[in-house]
């Protein structure tokens, strides 16, 4: 028999908001992408550097999903942003862009605690378990067009978190 394994999940009410972010090439995950934009001594991309040091950032940095609406051309579905106030006016280092997100919901997926050397196994477990999740059971469905899923930067000691916009069922 298999341990069980936890998966926290709560809804989280997010208002009109801009995200700075650094487009991929042809990325669709962080390895990939950081190949392409290469990785610091921090042993993150070089992106996440500049994105910790943005003023008035929301939050921490987040690895991106973008959806088909939210690509340009040219570019891969993987990126790195950071959400800033709605009225941000900062300067925008060179190469990255902005755009609007509207006020929405995200479901967030919360994994246990885990060994960092065990990095790779733990968040696939955990982000395959994500996949399967069916929000419906709890009123919600799943809305990838009004913002992108996003990643928080595993940790092992907060485990693996994701978000996904969702929307309430009718």
């Amino acid at each position: 028999m298999h341990k069980a394994a936890f998966i926290f999940t709560h809804v989280v009410e997010r208002p009109a908001r801009r995200l700075i972010l650094r487009r991929g090439k042809e990325a669709d995950n962080y390895f990939d992408y950081a190949a392409e934009v290469g990785c610091s001594q921090s042993n993150n991309s070089t992106v996440w550097d500049v994105l910790l040091r943005i003023p008035d950032a929301l939050g921490e940095p987040v690895g991106l999903w973008l959806p088909e609406n939210m690509r340009s051309a040219g570019t891969g579905i993987y990126a790195h942003g950071v959400e800033v106030p709605a009225d941000y006016r900062g300067t925008l280092p060179e190469g990255y862009d902005i755009i609007d997100l509207a006020p929405g919901h995200l479901m967030v997926f919360q994994g246990e605690p885990y060994d960092d050397a065990g990095f790779a196994e733990a968040v696939g477990a955990c982000m395959d378990r994500i996949d399967t999740f069916d929000p419906r059971l709890y009123g919600w469905r799943y809305a990838p067009d009004l913002a992108p899923r996003m990643q928080l930067e595993p940790r092992g000691k907060r485990g693996y978190i994701e978000m996904r916009p969702v929307t309430r069922m009718e």
